[in-house]
């Protein structure tokens, strides 16, 4: 039985009139880019609050000026200290001023302590007594800061290599680091150090990535160019070489995980031990089909043992570290997908499953933390388009209902708990309601309400949004899809309609949420009477393994075969103009655009790709051959999927925009298929955003929106 899906039909009886009050009011204005993009200078946004914490079980809501304890169980608020309070003592240590609350937090849950982050130092502050209890000072080009709140260590790294408090830890010539983010950011790694829990050990990444090819990235900024070049390993070209150091504050000393050869292995998803006496970690090979979860003594570095191992004929993708139960040292919680579907299994220290503890067509995204009295692990489930925040019972299995069954049963939600387990703080957004947060029960569900955020669009005339599902092209699987109509819907009309496209993994673009997912330029783009349609193909995330991994070995094939069943929906529908169709996306969903403009010429009119990928043989390896193996191994699946194979079938209006200091998808991409273009005889477009990596922010946003309304407006 589907955990969330019995009541996520909601959503889709509900969306479809969610603005029909709106397009009702046609005196009201349509919004514009600057109001729908983020960087315009009116841009609109839900209302939220900002540094909303636990202190314990108390909930922190931080303001401008003022720092409020609220009652989880009341709801009354109650001043703790105002900002001016702070700004004074920080003012007598001559550290500046703090311009809000919303960057302090309260980690100590016994002590009346503030740690308050500014740029240059790490500050606690006791407002009880009224004084500064410790600072630290960082140099001026830290980077990677990652302080520990029970030792008070901090670690981070300038340029390089890693430091901790101020002391160097590494000295390593360029083209090795330290203390960073390794293996392009994959296997769920967002940074390169990690605290033993009484922050007196630090393990951190070292890569050696001196032997990956250098990719030339031009800076046009200087007036005659400068080179930057990154290290950029391609698939099926030579990777960099991960080693994992413990570097011990106290004695200065640092020794190295004593794993072997590192070369083609991937060390993920380091977590320490509860005493601190060894650390675990995840190693995958580079096919990356085998996993092993391996223990290191903390000491000497020498391997304890391998207390598991998970293979997969296509691919293992670890991306959680295991976490141990709070109150059994001996037990932990290792996710999986090994039944299709990522759920969280207990296990002991000496490597036996004890019990799987959740299981079902839906997923795991997050474990949020333990409920110590109850014997519970709280965790974030999704499943279709919503996602929900339940308790397991360790012990007897027993899983409750969602935590918010008394005030939604919709919706996108995420959660903060408190130390004990007893609250959550629920972030969530539904079609209708763009943020609501409030504070629940973990066992009673009971709930107080802090914010319910207005529409911020609420003085404008709105398309209308709805969702519903169509088989995919194997005829089995139902895809969910988001189609907009402008707020003068006119059925008796025929529209042009434009699909904006993501199609990959770890990507999910139709939600239960605000506006079921739509992006500000889907709206602005309805409001000028298209017709905007999305449709989540097999390869995107939230709908299990294998509905992802359907596309191995040949990415954007399946995937167009998708979107072209969408295409027979939108023709299907009287007011669509099936002779003007068009196609947009970036990244993953650049290259399904330009694939789309290709493989289906007779379909798509127009197309705007974005940062595409063109040939994967130029993308990164641990991407890239977790999806497509190597060009070695899979020749006829590189060659078929190189889009520059194909530039001869372009007839339409093809857009290609790069950003020139593209570091994720290089510009080499976009560069080498204008090329097979020229050769081939076909005519793309191209443009280029000076000094931006993997998409267009700030300021430059809004043009660029403006810039593929444009496009379409004018080939469409």
């Amino acid at each position: 039985m589907k955990i969330i899906s019995k009541w996520m039909g909601v959503v889709l009886l509900a969306s479809s009139a969610l603005f029909t009050t709106n397009v009702m009011a046609q005196d009201l204005k349509k919004p514009t880019l600057e109001d729908l993009i983020p960087g315009g200078e009116t841009y609109r946004f839900a209302e939220n609050l900002y540094g909303l914490q636990w202190w314990g079980d108390t909930c922190i809501k931080p303001g401008i000026d003022s720092l409020f304890a609220v009652n989880p169980k009341t709801g009354k608020e109650t001043l703790l200290l105002t900002r001016e309070k702070i700004n004074q003592a920080l003012e007598q240590e001559k550290l500046g001023k703090l311009n809000h609350l919303h960057q302090v937090a309260l980690p100590w849950v016994e002590k009346t302590q503030l740690l308050i982050s500014l740029p240059r130092n790490y500050v606690v502050y006791d407002w009880k007594a009224d004084k500064i209890i410790s600072k630290q000072t960082l140099p001026e080009k830290a980077a990677n800061k990652d302080y520990n709140i029970t030792s008070g260590n901090v670690a981070y790294t300038q340029n390089n290599n890693l430091y901790v408090n101020s002391h160097a830890v590494t000295n390593e010539p360029e083209g090795i680091v330290c203390g960073q983010s390794v293996h392009r950011n994959e296997f769920g790694i967002s940074k390169g150090t990690y605290w033993s829990p009484k922050g007196d050990l630090l393990a951190f990444y070292r890569m050696d990535e001196s032997m990956v090819t250098q990719y030339p990235l031009v800076d046009i900024t200087a007036r005659t160019g400068e080179l930057n070049n990154v290290r950029y390993p391609m698939a099926g070209m030579t990777s960099h070489k991960v080693t994992v150091g413990i570097y011990n504050p106290e004695t200065q000393k640092t020794i190295y995980l004593n794993a072997g050869d590192p070369t083609d292995r991937y060390f993920t998803n380091i977590s320490w031990a509860p005493d601190a006496k060894s650390l675990y970690l995840i190693e995958l090979n580079r096919d990356q089909n085998h996993a092993k979860l391996c223990q290191y003594n903390a000491e000497t570095g020498e391997l304890m043992g391998t207390l598991f191992e998970e293979t997969h004929p296509k691919y293992v993708e670890p991306q959680h570290p295991i976490v141990f139960l709070p109150w059994d040292s001996n037990k932990f919680i290792y996710q999986s997908q090994r039944d299709g579907f990522n759920h969280l299994y207990l296990y002991g220290t000496d490597g036996k499953l004890i019990k799987q503890l959740t299981e079902g067509k839906w997923l795991v995204s997050d474990i949020l933390g333990f409920n110590t009295q109850r014997k519970e692990v709280i965790f974030n489930a999704v499943d279709a388009l919503g996602s929900s925040n339940f308790a397991v019972n360790v012990t007897s299995g027993k899983r409750s209902l969602p935590f918010n069954i008394n005030t939604t049963t919709e919706g996108v939600h995420k959660g903060e708990l408190s130390a004990s387990g007893t609250y959550i703080i629920d972030n969530y957004s539904t079609p209708g309601i763009p943020r609501k947060i409030d504070i629940i029960n973990t066992k009673t569900f009971k709930s107080i309400n802090l914010l319910t955020a207005k529409n911020p669009y609420q003085d404008f005339n709105m398309p209308s949004i709805e969702v519903g599902t169509i088989k995919a092209a194997d005829g089995v699987t139902d895809l969910y899809y988001r189609i907009i109509k402008p707020a003068d819907f006119d059925p008796n009309k025929k529209y042009p309609t434009i699909i904006y496209v993501y199609g990959g993994p770890h990507a999910q673009m139709v939600t239960g949420g605000w506006q079921n997912g739509a992006r500000g330029w889907d709206i602005y783009m309805a409001n000028k009477g298209y017709i905007m349609f999305t449709l989540d193909n097999r390869g995107s995330d939230n709908r299990g393994l294998e509905f992802e991994n359907v596309t191995f070995r040949h990415l954007g094939i399946e995937e167009g075969k998708d979107q072209v069943k969408g295409v027979e929906f939108l023709k299907s529908l009287p007011y669509v103009d099936g002779n003007r169709i068009g196609v947009h996306g970036w990244s993953f969903g650049g290259h399904m655009t330009t694939a789309l403009m290709l493989r289906y010429p007779e379909i798509f009119k127009v197309g705007v790709a974005g940062g595409p990928v063109i040939d994967w043989g130029y993308y990164e390896i641990m991407y890239g051959e977790r999806y497509m193996d190597t060009p070695q191994s899979n020749p006829e699946g590189y060659e078929q999927c190189n889009l520059k194979n194909l530039a001869g079938n372009l007839k339409g209006h093809l857009l290609l925009i790069h950003d020139d200091h593209d570091d994720t998808c290089v510009p080499q991409h976009t560069l080498s298929f204008i090329k097979a273009c020229v050769d081939a005889r076909t005519y793309p477009d191209l443009f280029i955003y000076p000094t931006h990596k993997h998409n267009v922010i700030g300021r430059d946003r809004v043009h660029l929106h403006e810039k593929i309304t444009r496009y379409f407006e004018d080939n469409l």
